[in-house]
């Protein structure tokens, strides 16, 4: 759907966008994940044809957007960090407006105004004007705007800055509901937003791309070990007992249980070896009930922390090699 090749975007001696490569396939919700400044709104600038690149090529649905601007932009629906509304028209005739622009034929223009007003529930408030709706309304009205037409990619810049937790909710399951037909491409720094709603994540950092994957394979790409919490009926010196009987256990911290008479523990073994089996059989060897037991991973914050910061690293080793 998307292919971006070699992409540079240079402001003077700042690369924003540093050799930027990725595919986005069809079908899909794509998270833009990276901390701010790290050239996430410029690449989607470049990709819906707002800004041109330093170097580099982006096609969508084989359309180059630098050759073929008006072909690309049909596939594209895009809703800015702040959505581009006119404050003194009314929704209805905002969204009209815009069906007019986006060149939808006359005879369908008010059966789509329609249906995507539905679709983002702004019907009630198609006779206000957008000057008197509150932010989360405001949102869903920019919403509606990038949906008409049915553009096979939307693309949203930061869609939920300054909601409120309801609105938050809100924005989310529309995502979710317009991820069923549409490519979807949001940005953000907020990894539970990414975490929610994304089946993909970049990770970009001074502006280059430092991971792309699930959130589950990123989360077992970066585990080093495989951790386990258990909550055991036990004394402490029974619980060492049988732990010394598994051998894949490489080490492990063990503190008394919040209820009499048990012991928690937790415990890592090497990357790539499951030892629940072998430790649900060591404990019941010893007739020592586990009453609790579940895997700790890494957290999609301290994946996004360790990648961003190896990136951050390698850059700064990079230039101090350069200036020895």
């Amino acid at each position: 759907m998307i292919e971006i090749n070699h992409l540079v975007k240079k402001y003077g001696d700042h690369i924003a966008v540093n050799d930027l490569s990725l595919n986005i396939e069809s079908g899909k919700i794509y998270g833009f994940l990276g901390p701010n400044g790290a050239g996430k709104s410029t690449t989607m600038n470049i990709i819906t044809g707002y800004l041109g690149a330093t170097s580099g090529e982006v096609k969508i649905n084989g359309f180059d957007v630098l050759a073929q601007p008006e072909e690309a932009k049909k596939c594209v629906g895009y809703l800015p960090e702040l959505p581009p509304l006119y404050m003194d028209m009314t929704v209805l005739e905002y969204m009209n407006f815009v069906a007019e622009l986006k060149q939808i034929p006359k005879d369908k223009r008010k059966s789509s105004v329609k249906e995507v007003m539905e679709l983002t529930k702004i019907m009630d408030m198609k006779d206000r004007l957008i000057r008197n709706l509150s932010k989360g309304y405001r949102q869903r009205v920019g919403f509606a705007q990038a949906v008409i037409g049915y553009p096979e990619v939307i693309i949203l810049d930061e869609p939920t800055v300054g909601l409120d937790p309801k609105q938050i909710i809100e924005i989310r399951e529309l995502i979710k509901k317009l991820g069923e037909k549409h490519t979807v491409i949001l940005s953000s720094h907020i990894l539970s937003e990414i975490s929610a709603v994304c089946d993909h994540i970049f990770i970009i950092s001074k502006g280059k791309l430092v991971a792309s994957d699930s959130t589950e394979n990123l989360t077992l790409m970066m585990s080093g070990v495989q951790e386990i919490e258990l909550l055991v009926k036990a004394e402490e010196e029974a619980a060492k007992e049988a732990l010394r009987t598994i051998s894949q256990v490489q080490k492990y911290h063990m503190t008394k249980g919040n209820e009499e008479g048990t012991v928690k523990i937790l415990l890592s073994a090497e990357k790539g070896v499951d030892i629940r089996e072998a430790v649900f059989f060591a404990f019941a060897d010893a007739k020592l009930p586990i009453l609790e037991m579940k895997a700790e991973g890494k957290s999609l914050e301290e994946i996004f922390l360790e990648l961003t910061s190896q990136k951050a690293g390698a850059a700064q080793r990079k230039e101090q090699e350069v200036v020895a």
